[in-house]
This record gives C-alpha cells, structure tokens and sequence, in this order.
C-alpha cells in the first residue's frame, strides 16, 4: 500500500530550498516546505530519497535523476497547461506514475487552519536547484543541468510581417486607384460621351438693318425649329403624317428627314432639323402631340417689315441665317455673330432628360452687330413707287434710279424694277433679286457727253462761250455719225451742243481733248472700276484701252458708247459736278452697331478732286439749257420752282460685251443748280424701244418728292441763264 502523501516520514525536499537539504521526514517541518518547488517555469522538480527503514535499517534514496518521468517535453506542456495548475495536474500524473513505481508524490501541504476554497498565497518562483545526494559532501552540487525548453514561435514578427503585407496591398489599390481616377480617368469617360452626350445649338441673335434715321429695314425675331431624333421615332410614318399640316412640309419630305442614317464617326444620327423659324404658336401645338423623337428649341426667324422695301439691297438669308443675296451677303460675318452651344450628359429613350450632376457645358452665343445704312426709308419707298409706275408703261423693262446726297456721297435711295419679296424670296426669280443700279452694264450713251465737256473745261480746250460749226454729220473711220437736231452748218455754243444732244459737236470737242486726257478724266470720273458702295458683286464696267481705239472710237467713245458703265458709276460721276468737282465714293453704310451698342462711323469714302469749282460752276450752268432751251432734249424732266441742271442719254445694254436689242434711256440730274442739294438718276432699258418717256417724267417726279421730303427751298432767289443756241 503505497503511503499517504502526509505522511510525516516522507523525504520531500525541493531543490530551491536550502533548508530543506538533509532534513528527514521526521524532522519539523519537512513535511510543509519540502513538499514541491517551482521553477520560474512552472516545473516541479523533486528529489526523493529513499527512505530508511524504521529501527535504523540502512537508508534507501533515489537520484534526482530516477525521479523523473521519461517524457522529455514535461516542462513545456506543463508551460502550456496553465501554469500552477497546470502544474498540480502534473503532480497528480507524477503521483500516479510513482505508486506503479513505487514513489510517493507529495504536494504543498495547506498550513493549518487556511480554508480549502481560498488559494494560498503565490509563491516566489526560483530556478530550480539540484538536490544533494546524502552519500555526498553537503557543498557538492550535480553538474548537470536540466534542459532547457524549445523556443515558441515569437507571435510579434507574425504581426509585424501581416502589417507590412496589408499596408503594400493597401498602396498598391491606393496608387492604382490614384491612376485610374487621375491619369486614366479622361480616357475612360471620354470613351462613352459620345454615346451619352447631347449637343443643342444656340444660335446667335443676327443684327439688325437700320435706315439712316434707325427705323428698321430687317430684323431677327424669337421663333422656334424642330428637330428629329431617328433613333427614338418609333412610328416614322405616322409621325410625318401629323407634322406635315403644321409645318407645311409634305409628308415625303419628313419622312426622308426622320430616315436613320450615320455620321462620320459611325454612329447614328440623334439629329435632324425639320423646320427652321417656325412661329411660337406653331411650335407650342407641335409640342402638345408629344410624339417620340421630336423636339422644338429656340430659334430666329428674319423678318423685312416692308417686304420689297429696299429688297433687291438687303437681300435675305438661308434659314440657318446665312446671308446669300444683297447687304445680308457682303456682311455676313458681321451681322451673324457667333453661335453657341450647349453639351450635356443625358439618357436615353424614356430618360432622354439632362442628368443631375452629370457634364454640361454651354457656350453663350455671341450677337451679331447691327448695320445702318445711309437709305432714307421714305424716301427709299417713293422711289420705288415712282419707279414701278414708270416702268409698267413697257413690257419686259428693266429700270434702276439711285439718289445721292452731293455733300456726303450717301445714297439716300436706289431702286430696282422689277423687284421682290424679300421675306419670301423663294417666290421670285434671281433676275428679280438683281441690284440694277449696281450690276446693270450699259453703253450710256450722251449721259457721257457731260464727262467730255467737263474735262475740256478743265484743260482750257473751251470755255462757257466758245462756239463751233456743226455739220449735220461726221465720219470717223467707217462710221457716220449724227445729229437728232441739225444744225446745218451753223455755229453752235456749248449750251446748244448739250441742250440738243449733239454728236457732231461733242466728237469735235473730244478732238480738241485728246484720247489720253478723255480717258484719263473718265478714270477721274469713277468709271472702268467698282465704286466700293457695298453691295456684292458690283460690276466695274469697263473702259476702252487706248491701243483697242480704233478710227470710229473717236466718234463713239466721247459720246458715251463703246464705254461700259453702270447706272451708279454715272450718278457718282454727276455727283461730282453738282459737289464743286470733288468726287465722292457713293456709299450705303453709315454706321456699325456693336451687340453692346457702340456705334462706329463706317470707314470714310474715298474723294478727289476732278474739277475746279469754276469750272463745275460753269459745267452746271451749261447743263441747265438741257431742261430750259427750247426743243432741249430734257424738257420731261424740268421740276417747276426749281432750276435742274441735267442731261439725257440713249445706249444699249450690254451682256458679255454683246449689245442686246432694244435701248437704254436715261436722265441725271441735280437740283438745285445753283447749290445742288441731290443728285438722281434714272435708267429705263425697254427691249422694244422707247424709254426716254419714262426716264425724264420719272426723275421728275423723283426729284420733286426729294426737295419737298427734305424741304428744300425754291430757287427764287436766282433763274437759269437764257442759253442761246445759235449765236450770231
């Protein structure tokens, strides 16, 4: 029976424990504090000693060695299992394993009166002590030391490596994402606007066209257009079917609009105009049908409050406000303005809207700046009323009549026959739409003569009172030419030679003149080159070069034919007599209105001098006897109160440089002739002959309304000379 684990007798020595060396079972005390020891580890090492035997028997004892167990890993999972308790089980094993061996265990016994269920104090841990065996000397102590237990795993490197890996994956999305969002983020948004991304055009305002006095000649007005988008058209037919009455575009027409079809890029269209400038009302009854893939936006519709007023100037524009015909042409850039435009993200179909947050970008469109002109609108109006009168009287005539202000060059009026619509311009013919007085190239015939006499007043080939015998004829070349009024043979004076028209008496005084000085007036004059007025496509006539004179050139060109010039080019000419002989560039555009309102004065007319005041004096009075003399050719165009200096004239047309049947009468002249205030003239081309009733009846009436309009005074105060034809 193995013995009790109280038994005083037992050995039970710790190796920590001094003290406890060599004390027997018996001795006080042996029993308590050498029951078991601890190392720093938790380990309990035991020496036991055998035991001698009662009545002093040899002693039995045991080696340190003998009283452990063969398990070599003991300490460390007694280390694990918890330490001191851990421990006590271990005591418990070993006190199992010594009753088979025959070995007591014994644990720390309880001092008395300590309760069993309060632990008992902690005891300090020493490494532990090899025991002495008794049969050695006391200061021995074993040589050998118990071993050491494996190294665990150090948790903290596993920590510090599981950081150091966490924190690269974090830099590595960190910078990764940092790329995509700041590098490549344009590449991949970019990559889908197209498909998101809608693009509405916002056009600019156009400028308006004012007449010298700001009353309006053409304007934009708020209006709408409406679009298409083919991919969302669901019913294309139908679709077409209930636009077209509102549009008033055939429903073919539509319907080839609403068509899919690709853009350069490759995707589809998500746009199409239907219709441009379309009224407000309109436009509000197409957004009530609220049909799939149509839309309205804000637009402009050109308006000409006076339809032809000044038409065949103005001209129109395209309904995208392209200027094609007229002012509306020549300044296109500056009436137009730059357009804007709006970008925005938006969804599609059922969310075709704007998306909240998404891009959107606009460009504020840019108005137009503002034209006004040099016209007088009322004046602009009578005469083209005037005009339109007088021309009705032929059929298939073609008249034009320009008034110019002699001081400034401004032309005040300049009227075509026929004319248009220019609010419905599609309704006319491009001959309708032509400017007569600027694109309109005739032989002038003796409206030319005036040019003659004034440059050999000028060289001093004549004078007011110079006279010459006047054949009936006279021949140049292989050419006869005539007089309407013949003279027989007798001596003529200037204001006869002018009064009835006379070729024979013009040609002689060219002669005194010379080619080179007659040709180089006519370029003085403004002829053979574009008076720059501003309207596009002026013609710049054309004069005879004088290596292509031939023998009748010395008849035909001083009386005004083989010469090219245009309607305005002669009354620019006259402008100049009637301004002292300073020539003035005749032109339309008097100021520039910017979008904000600033006005800059239009770049000043070119000016020459051609003549001396004394003799445009003297040249005007001259002119006089064409509308006093008896018989003179000009009598139709004499404005009673009033002295008109002026002279007429019979040509032909010219297209290509062939001359077309028929002929070109004309009348220019100024009022009043002692201070001429304006200057008109007026061309009539009748296929069938005839025009010389219209041109004279019509200046008259012109001029007279222009006097009165800018209320002028009679000339009371002075008459015309009596002209005598045939002096003595």
């Amino acid at each position: 029976m193995p013995p009790r684990s109280d038994d005083p007798r037992r050995d039970d020595r710790r190796g920590s424990s001094r003290e406890g060396v060599g004390r027997g079972a018996g001795e006080p005390g042996g029993g308590i504090s050498g029951a078991r020891a601890y190392t720093p580890r938790g380990r309990t090492i035991r020496e036991e000693h055998d035991r001698a035997p009662r009545g002093g028997g040899a002693e039995q004892r045991r080696t340190p060695r003998g009283t452990r167990s063969g398990d070599p890993f003991r300490p460390a999972l007694q280390v694990l299992d918890g330490g001191r308790a851990g421990a006590a089980r271990a005591a418990r094993r070993d006190a199992a394993a010594a009753g088979r061996s025959g070995v007591v265990r014994t644990v720390q016994a309880r001092m008395p009166g300590t309760p069993t269920h309060e632990p008992s104090a902690p005891r300090r841990r020493t490494a532990p002590r090899p025991q002495r065996r008794p049969d050695r000397p006391a200061g021995r102590r074993p040589s050998r030391k118990p071993p050491r237990p494996p190294k665990l795993a150090d948790s903290r490197l596993r920590l510090r490596l599981g950081t150091v890996l966490t924190l690269a994956l974090f830099v590595v999305i960190g910078i990764r994402l940092v790329v995509l969002q700041a590098v490549d983020a344009p590449a991949y948004a970019g990559g889908g606007v197209a498909d998101r991304t809608r693009t509405v055009d916002l056009p600019a305002p156009r400028g308006a066209i004012y007449d010298r006095d700001g009353a309006l000649l053409a304007h934009s007005v708020e209006a709408r257009y409406v679009f298409a988008d083919p991919t969302m058209i669901e019913d294309p037919a139908g679709t077409a079917k209930a636009l077209s009455p509102l549009l008033g575009i055939s429903v073919s027409k539509l319907s080839k609009l609403m068509e899919p079809r690709k853009l350069e890029n490759g995707n589809p269209s998500r746009f199409e105009y239907l219709a441009r400038g379309v009224e407000i009302g309109v436009a509000k009854q197409v957004q009530e049908l609220e049909l799939p893939g149509i839309g309205v936006h804000r637009d402009e519709r050109r308006e000409v409050p006076g339809d032809d007023l000044a038409a065949n100037l103005i001209g129109f524009t395209s309904q995208d406000m392209v200027g094609l015909e007229g002012l509306e042409a020549r300044y296109d850039d500056l009436l137009r303005g730059e357009d804007g435009k709006r970008v925005y993200e938006a969804g599609r179909r059922d969310l075709a809207a704007p998306i909240p947050g998404g891009y959107s970008e606009t460009t504020p469109p840019k108005p137009g700046s503002s034209l006004q002109l040099t016209l007088d609108r009322d004046l602009q109006y009578m005469t083209q009323v005037i005009l339109s009168r007088h021309m009705a009287q032929a059929r298939n005539a073609t008249g034009a009549a320009v008034v110019i202000d002699v001081a400034t060059g401004d032309v005040l009026a300049q009227a075509s026959d026929p004319t248009y619509n220019a609010a419905k311009p599609e309704a006319s013919s491009p001959v309708a739409r032509e400017d007569v007085a600027s694109s309109f190239v005739v032989d002038p015939g003796s409206v030319h003569k005036a040019i003659t006499f004034g440059a050999a007043l000028q060289e001093g080939v004549i004078t007011p009172d110079t006279t010459l015998p006047i054949e009936n004829s006279i021949k140049k070349g292989d050419t006869w030419f005539s007089d309407t009024h013949p003279a027989n043979g007798r001596r003529m004076s200037i204001a006869g030679m002018l009064a009835y028209s006379s070729n024979v008496g013009t040609i002689k005084v060219a002669d005194k003149l010379g080619q080179e000085r007659l040709i180089d007036y006519q370029r003085r004059f403004g002829l053979g080159q574009p008076t720059g007025e501003g309207m596009p496509g002026e013609a710049s006539g054309r004069l005879l070069p004088a290596d292509e004179w031939s023998e009748s050139s010395y008849g035909s060109v001083p009386i005004g034919h083989s010469v090219d010039a245009t309607p305005l080019q002669m009354a620019a000419a006259y402008a100049a007599i009637a301004n002292d002989g300073t020539y003035i560039q005749p032109h339309l555009i008097k100021e520039v209105i910017g979008p904000d309102g600033e006005r800059t004065p239009a770049e000043a007319p070119v000016t020459r001098p051609v003549l001396s005041p004394q003799n445009a004096q003297a040249l005007r009075t001259l002119l006089e006897a064409v509308t006093t003399v008896d018989n003179a050719t000009g009598l139709a165009a004499a404005v009673p109160g009033f002295r008109v200096a002026g002279k007429t004239g019979t040509g032909w047309r010219l297209v290509d440089g062939k001359k077309q049947p028929g002929e070109v009468s004309s009348f220019i002249g100024m009022a009043p002739a002692e201070k001429p205030r304006y200057v008109i003239a007026v061309f009539a081309y009748v296929p069938a002959g005839g025009g010389a009733a219209i041109a004279g009846p019509a200046f008259k009436e012109m001029m007279q309304f222009t006097l009165r309009h800018y209320k002028v005074p009679p000339s009371t105060t002075s008459k015309s000379p009596e002209f005598v034809v045939y002096p003595r």
